[in-house]
């Protein structure tokens, strides 16, 4: 039978248990970390669940009143939103950087008579 060290018996258990304090208290971080992260994200949620409702709001509340574009104006639209130019100075030449034209934007939503 192999005899036993006393003292490197109590230095191994010494020594675990500074490891198992330092372990503790690296969990007990991470488990704090993880509470504040779950507390945000559902204020986040939260957020925007009420942002996506104010968009439909507003949304909602812009298509009630926005008139109908005629089937012509629609098709301007369309080329408009595909990045080319509508109006009459620029007609078919590629919008750059996708900026907005106020020609092109007048002659699509601008008055109807």
């Amino acid at each position: 039978m192999k005899k036993v060290d006393s003292q490197s018996l109590y230095d191994e258990l010494k020594e675990m248990d500074h490891r198992l304090k330092v372990t503790t208290a690296e969990f007990s971080q991470l488990h704090e970390s993880l509470v504040g992260l779950m507390e945000k994200n559902a204020e986040l949620e939260i957020e925007n669940q009420h942002l996506r409702d104010r968009v439909n709001q507003l949304t909602e509340k812009m298509g009630n009143n926005s008139p109908q574009l005629s089937k012509s104006r629609k098709n301007l639209e369309k080329l408009y939103n595909e990045g080319f130019h509508v109006c009459s100075s620029y007609y078919g030449k590629r919008r750059e950087n996708g900026e907005d034209c106020i020609f092109c934007t007048e002659i699509i939503y601008g008055r109807r008579d």
